[in-house]
């Protein structure tokens, strides 16, 4: 056509049609048939931004033709009244007008036409750090968390309590835990206390034995003795006994009962002598001092009575579970509390006659409550026989410090009990009492009515200082002995967690004999393991602390020097602290060579600590090891050790939801935390860390075909693929499969990670994404991008690929290159799959067909036309047979390495979860076994016995 309209609105605003006209010389090539003999010569000015000059010449046939704008065709001016033109491309990229008359490309200011390439380099390449990959993690965490609420394993059947994953932010992490922190009353502990023993008079009752005995009893046989395959002492396998029975025995041994006297279980009251019961003791020679021991567990409270109407039975609503026991214990001794009001107590007493009680009043006068600080609890009563009484209980250091040198009678013995009950893993608790005349109780009560109605910061010191003015010169009754029994499965969730590699520190307010002991029952402690206690043993030292910080620091060296020297590979140390010495050990000059000796110790177990030392050893350990630490607990008191952590978890137990509320993840019993880490946070590490490697592939494999395009295109900004290509490949393509890696993927499964705990240890060491496995992952994505270019350019350049003849344009290269992406990352993560549901498959086969339904859609849409790619598929790409066989060939040459280098591995040199041919077969699911019949390859880093011993032990 000689003369054409076209319209240049993009360019300079103006509406009205341009005219451009051919040469009459080039008018009779009109056809694609008349090029073929053609050849010319266009030789014109430099590139320059004025839109409205042009100055050339074209050279044809031997003559020369002068060129002028008329016959220049601007970038992104619009053909109005023809279909179609032949032309000549004279300037492209920075080069065209276009470009030029905005500035963006000027040579004269290098600076500034970097920085604008910069921008259009940053338009181009962002989908190598997509925002999808944010928004897919956040999804991803999302349905983990949702998969922790809804494990069936972790859902405690007697409370109705699940587990709950509080946030998703930190899932990851519970693969990577390096130290647990744990409470011990209410977490490792039922915290329901059963009153077990007692000692009045210096005479101690109650025969049945504690589970902390039974348990450490039983811990020592099977250290011993060996465990059999089936996990239970050889002797005991030897002699034809299974375990329970074993457990039945032993318990008889210590208790002396006939399982035929056994009686049903009283809660709270655990308690076997039959000289107290029954009213036998009226028969005992001290049964003055009984009397009165009794009634201060009746009287001595806070607690309310709740009669059931149906059995006619008390129960009490107690501020303590202490206090609760000491009721119930009353009560089953024949001093049961019936009533309180305003002002007095009733208990109704089997005394002086067992078979007929008599409901008897005290008369409140003053209570004096228990507190942290002070540690006891006070009640002035006024009995029937007008005679005025002080009821105290409260720990034995503190009672012990107010006796009276005519109350001491007792203390000797009821020290050695006391220490008894403490190695039995017992709670205890000292009572005593004076009797007052009436004077001296107006007097005191006058000055302590002054204290309590004043005002000013001095009142609490003063009412401190009142009421220790009371309870001074005080007569020992007796201690109480109340057991909180261990929570079921934790000596075996210890273990796990143990032979996972995870250090577990216990932080616990007992005694350090008492301490030892629970650590013994729940399996923090074993036989044959050396204990190392730093105490201040001199209580001179205590007064200097100048000489006790020195004494301290000497035990503290002299024991890592013992470490150190060791030479016994079986060794394995446990190091126990109480809190005064862990007051000393935390300031700034001594903090890091403890850590440095408590790190070096399989277990660790502070006593006497306060909820402030619970925080501050976590955050000890937190800083000085560098590693994720985990703090576990159930009451208000461990909310600083909870939020102290990398991770917190709390136990929905019998002390309130203050700590659940200050976690980020709860569960109902400490077993569960097994399963929280070892399946869960194993799977949740694998999860995250093979997703985001993934991620990096797939966009270095996509962005950089766009690169090297680039470098073909003279970096004009131009890109191989279409907008809507680009804008659909994270978002649709490639989002759904990546996903469901994330939230399905399993290397094992619960079965093999439960039995192989070591398997945890990849988390720690962090060998999913470490560096060399995320350049390996990049090193992929650009051997991928590499091959998916270059073969495309190789196979669509200069060459016809369809029917009639026509070679490919950038908009089928494009599109053919996408097919080849899309087919290739999406058969990567189906190699990188362990585990295969039919949802994988779906999402995974899925993305791939819906990338054919896209250019399907949208080659037939108006849209199309706009960017050349209408019916690109169904006209120009799927009849040519190249093009299946080019993406197939692409597909399998980019995936190639990958599947070498997987099969390499799992033969020479497999990973722990990698199944492995060997002489024994374990049955398991579809991921197959870890690490033959001695376990994973790694070996399982124990932390209660050395190494050596567990793998003899599994070998058996």
């Amino acid at each position: 056509m000689k003369m054409e309209f076209v319209k240049t609105m993009n360019l300079d605003g103006e509406t009205n049609l341009k005219v451009k006209r051919a040469l009459e010389t080039t008018l009779p090539l009109d056809s694609d048939p008349t090029f073929k003999e053609f050849s010319a010569i266009i030789r014109c000015e430099d590139p320059n931004p004025s839109l409205y000059t042009f100055v050339g010449k074209f050279e044809y046939d031997g003559k020369v033709y002068p060129l002028d704008p008329s016959q220049i065709l601007l970038r992104d001016s619009k053909l109005r009244n023809t279909a179609y033109v032949y032309g000549v491309v004279i300037f492209t990229g920075h080069d065209s007008k276009v470009p030029d008359s905005k500035g963006l490309f000027d040579p004269g200011k290098p600076l500034k036409s970097g920085f604008y390439h910069l921008i259009t380099a940053l338009m181009l390449y962002g989908y190598l750090i997509p925002i999808s990959l944010y928004v897919s993690i956040e999804i991803v965490k999302v349905l983990q968390a949702l998969f922790i609420n809804q494990d069936i394993n972790m859902y405690d059947d007697e409370t109705g309590t699940p587990a709950q994953a509080r946030t998703s932010n930190l899932n990851e992490e519970l693969g990577q835990v390096d130290t647990i922190l744990s409470d011990k009353t209410g977490t490792l502990t039922c915290n329901q206390m059963d009153f077990l023993k007692c000692s009045i008079g210096g005479t101690a009752y109650g025969t049945k034995a504690s589970d902390v005995e039974l348990a450490a009893a039983k811990q020592m046989v099977m250290d011993l003795d060996g465990q059999s395959e089936t996990g239970m002492p050889q002797s005991l396998e030897r002699s034809g006994h299974d375990f329970v029975d074993s457990e039945i025995q032993l318990e008889t041994v210590v208790t002396s009962k006939d399982e035929d006297d056994l009686k049903p279980p009283i809660k709270g009251f655990s308690f076997e002598d039959d000289r107290l019961m029954n009213g036998n003791w009226l028969k005992e020679p001290n049964k003055d001092d009984i009397l009165l021991f009794f009634r201060i567990l009746a009287v001595c409270h806070t607690a309310i009575p709740e009669q059931n109407e149906e059995t006619g039975t008390f129960t009490y609503e107690a501020e303590s579970p202490d206090e609760g026991a000491f009721l119930v214990a009353a009560r089953e001794f024949g001093f049961e509390f019936c009533r309180r009001t305003q002002s007095s107590v009733f208990v109704r007493e089997r005394y002086p006659s067992f078979q007929e009680p008599v409901e008897r009043e005290y008369k409140i006068l003053t209570l004096l409550d228990f507190t942290s600080k002070r540690k006891r609890m006070s009640v002035i009563i006024r009995d029937e026989n007008d005679q005025i009484l002080l009821l105290c209980k409260g720990a034995d250091s503190i009672i012990f410090d107010r006796l009276s040198s005519d109350g001491r009678m007792y203390q000797e013995t009821t020290t050695k009990h006391l220490n008894d009950y403490g190695e039995a893993g017992l709670r205890t608790l000292a009572l005593s009492y004076k009797k007052l005349d009436e004077a001296e109780y107006s007097a005191w009560n006058d000055e302590f009515m002054k204290a309590k109605t004043s005002f000013g910061a001095d009142r609490e010191a003063n009412l401190e200082r009142v009421s220790d003015m009371m309870e001074r010169e005080l007569i020992l009754v007796g201690a109480t002995a109340v057991e909180d029994k261990l929570q079921e499965g934790v000596p075996q969730c210890i273990d796990k967690l143990a032979l996972a590699g995870l250090k577990i520190w216990v932080l616990t307010g007992d005694k350090m004999e008492t301490a030892i002991n629970i650590g013994f029952a729940c399996s923090l402690l074993r036989q044959g393991m050396k204990q190392i206690c730093i105490a201040i043993k001199n209580d001179a030292l205590v007064q200097d602390n100048k000489k006790a910080k020195e004494d301290i620091l000497m035990q503290i060296t002299k024991a890592t020097e013992m470490i150190v020297e060791e030479k016994d590979p079986h060794a394995a140390f446990a190091l126990i602290i109480d809190g005064k010495t862990l007051t000393y050990a935390l300031e700034d000059d001594m903090k890091h060579q403890y850590l440095n000796l408590a790190v070096h110790c399989a277990s660790v177990i502070c006593c006497r600590v306060s909820p402030r030392q619970k925080a501050l050893v976590t955050r000890l350990v937190k800083e000085g090891t560098g590693k994720i630490t985990l703090a576990i607990g159930d009451g208000a008191n461990d909310v600083g050790m909870i939020q102290e952590a990398d991770i917190g978890v709390g136990i929905s137990g019998c002390e309130g939801m203050q700590a659940v509320m200050a976690s980020d993840f709860a569960i109902a019993e400490f077993q569960f935390l097994e399963r929280l880490l070892v399946v869960h946070g194993h799977w949740c590490y694998k999860r995250i860390a093979q997703m985001i490697c993934y991620f990096f592939y797939k966009n270095i494999a996509f962005g950089l075909t766009i690169f090297y395009f680039e470098v073909f295109a003279g970096f004009s900004g131009q890109s191989v693929y279409d907008d809507w290509y680009m804008l659909l490949f994270n978002v649709v393509l490639t989002s759904l499969p990546v996903i469901s890696l994330g939230v399905f993927e399993q290397d094992v499964d619960s079965e093999v990670c439960l039995q192989f705990p070591a398997l945890y240890q990849q988390g720690p060491k962090n060998l999913f994404f470490d560096w060399p496995r995320i350049f390996g992952w990049m090193g992929n994505g650009f051997y991928t991008a590499l091959i998916i270019f270059f073969l495309n350019i190789i196979i669509y350049y200069d060459q016809a690929f369809r029917a009639g003849g026509q070679t490919a344009d950038m908009t089928a290269v494009g599109t053919a290159m996408m097919t080849c992406v899309i087919w290739a990352v999406n058969c990567q993560i189906a190699l990188t799959m362990c585990h295969f549901t039919w949802i994988q498959h779906f999402l995974i086969w899925g993305s791939i067909a819906t990338w054919y339904v896209f250019l399907l859609i949208y080659g037939e849409m108006h849209y199309a036309l706009q960017v050349n790619a209408y019916r690109v598929l169904r006209e120009i790409l799927a009849p040519a047979p190249i093009y299946w066989t080019s993406t197939i060939l692409v597909t399998v040459v980019c995936n190639i390495p990958y599947l070498v280098h997987i099969s390499f591995q799992r033969s020479f040199n497999p990973l722990d979860h990698h199944p492995k041919r060997s002489s024994t077969t374990i049955n398991t699911s579809r991921t197959g076994v870890c690490g033959g019949e001695n376990g994973p390859r790694h070996g399982r880093r124990p932390r209660l016995g050395s190494p050596q011993e567990l793998r003899q032990k599994s070998d058996r």
